[in-house]
Parts: C-alpha cells; structure tokens; sequence
C-alpha cells in the first residue's frame, strides 16, 4: 500500500512595512517645503502674536514687579502664586465667575434649545427668523453691554422702568435695576448675546436625527414629551455638551460686561476683571501676570475637554 504524501505549499514571509521617510529625507524633500514655505509667515506671525507675550508673562509671574516700587524688583520668586491661592479677594471673583459662567450657561442652552426645537420646524419666513434670531450674537459684547445699561436698565429713561410705568401707571415703582441685582443685570446681558450661539450649535444638531424612528414612535402613541426625552435629547448630549464647553470658555473670559455695567462693583469682579485692577490699579504686574497664568491654565483644560467632545461628535457623524 502505498502512501501519498501532500506537499505542503510554502509559507511566503509577510513582507515587513515600508518604513517612512526619515528625518533626513522629510526634511530635503523639495515638495515638502514647497507646501510648507508659503505657510511660514503666517505660523511666525501667529508665534509672534500669541506665544511670545505669554511667555513674557509667565517671566513676569515669577517676578516680584511694582511698579510703586521700582527698587524692590526681583526675579525668581513663587510669591506671586502664593498670594493669588490665598488673596480673599481673588477667591471672591473666582466664586463669582464659577456662579457667572454656570448659570448664563446654562440658561443660555435651555433657552437656545427651546428655540432651535421651534425653528427646526418648516414655516413661512423661517429663514428670516433665524437670521434675526443669530443677530445678538453678532453684535459687539461692548456695544451690547452699553446697549443694556443705558436703553434698558437705565432708572430714569430705561425701557423696563418706562414698561413699568405704561403698565402702572405713573406710581409704579422704578427700580435701579443694576443696583438692585447686579448678577441678574449681568447674566441676562450675557444670556441674551449667547442664547444664539447654542442655538446654531443645536440647530445643527437636530437635523440628522433618525426622523424615521421618531415617525415610528408616535405611530406607537409616544406623545411629544416622550419622544423629546427618550430620542431628541440622547441625539443632541453631545451637541448640548460641546455647546456648554465652548460657552465657558468665552463666558469665563468675559470682561466687556462687567466692566461696562457694574465697573466690578457690588461684588461683581470677575476673574478679568481682577487682573484688570491688579494690574491697572494696583500696578502689580507680577500677580497680575501669575493670576492671568492660572486663568489661561484653567481655560486650556476646558478647551480641551471641548476639542474631545468635538472630535468624538465627529467620529460618530463619520461613521
């Protein structure tokens, strides 16, 4: 009996992957720095700009630099950050941006949600609609701010007072708005400006829901509130948060508001603002510049939990 035998085919080595270009070669290459050079000027501008001043200021927060006292300049010292952690009056305008950015952040995505939810909806003129309704935005914060103080809140010629009287009469009461509450003077300026920002993000948002699923569900008998609840707002978490990250960004930057309505008073100095009078007013140019450090440190932490949201909200509409 004989025995076949099979020949096994030979096993073919998986060839290994082309290594990439090296160091050497990236940086000889004509065609690399043909795309590259015409985009040097812009990126050493931009260098120039942005991250030269902000390395002088992280010199001068490591400074002990008066300008009151112009003998006693030092360099080399970490009392700068001892004083901004421990200054009550920096822990008072942190309070207060922490209580400032939350609630205009919030307020501005409850109310930019239920506006996008009305003008996700087909009506006549609703292309008009959304042009006025982005509007506020597009106005600048300064302007704005002095539009509130002085055509709103003004005691004496301001349009809330005169609603007041039209609907009252010449009894009715006449309340200096932004001595009264400060804080709400503040926030609806800033609400009024932001609620369009979180609105374009969510109207954005809205249109790429599963709309046959949402047709499904109230064929079932969902009512609207259920489907809002259970399908619209699981859709939109990721807009809603990207929307609320990129707010506290700005929101916690804010200076033109605070400076024009309230000038930092009635314990409304936010962090910006307490630089601003470090620096301005007490001429402290080294704990301006540390408190100004532990701010953008602050912001670049948020920004970055905002590049993440963005990134994973790209991901998923790719997909």
């Amino acid at each position: 009996m004989s025995s076949m035998t099979t020949a096994t085919p030979p096993v073919t080595p998986a060839r290994p992957p082309t290594p990439g270009p090296g160091f050497v070669q990236r940086w000889t290459d004509k065609k690399s720095w043909a795309r590259r050079v015409p985009l040097l000027p812009a990126l050493i501008f931009i260098a120039i700009m942005t991250q030269l001043p902000f390395l002088a200021t992280i010199v001068i927060s490591f400074t002990n630099w008066n300008a009151n006292y112009p003998d006693e300049i030092a360099f080399g010292t970490l009392n700068n950050f001892k004083t901004v952690f421990t200054d009550p009056a920096l822990r008072a305008s942190v309070g207060f941006t922490i209580l400032l950015t939350t609630t205009v952040v919030l307020v501005s995505l409850a109310f930019g949600l239920g506006i996008a939810l009305l003008l996700n909806r087909k009506f006549i003129g609703r292309g008009a609609v959304r042009t006025m309704m982005i509007a506020p935005f597009l106005i600048v914060p300064v302007a704005a701010a002095l539009l509130w103080k002085h055509a709103l809140y003004n005691p004496e010629y301001g349009l809330f007072n005169g609603l007041l009287k039209g609907l009252f009469g010449d009894n009715a009461p006449q309340p200096d708005w932004i001595t009264n509450t400060p804080l709400a003077a503040i926030v609806a300026a800033l609400v009024w400006q932001w609620t369009p920002f979180m609105m374009l993000i969510l109207l954005a948002g809205l249109p790429s829901r599963p709309l046959d699923v949402v047709e499904a569900a109230r064929i079932d008998g969902a009512s609207a509130w259920q489907i809002f609840t259970n399908m619209t707002l699981p859709h939109l978490r990721q807009y809603i948060e990207l929307s609320a990250l990129l707010g506290a960004i700005y929101v916690v930057q804010n200076f033109d508001h605070v400076f024009t309505i309230t000038s930092g008073g009635l314990g409304t100095a936010n962090l910006p603002y307490f630089i601003y009078q470090t620096f301005y007013t007490a001429q402290d140019y080294g704990r301006a510049s540390a408190a100004g450090v532990v701010v953008v440190i602050g912001t670049i932490l948020i920004a970055t939990a905002a590049l993440r949201t963005a990134f994973s909200l790209f991901k998923e509409e790719s997909r």
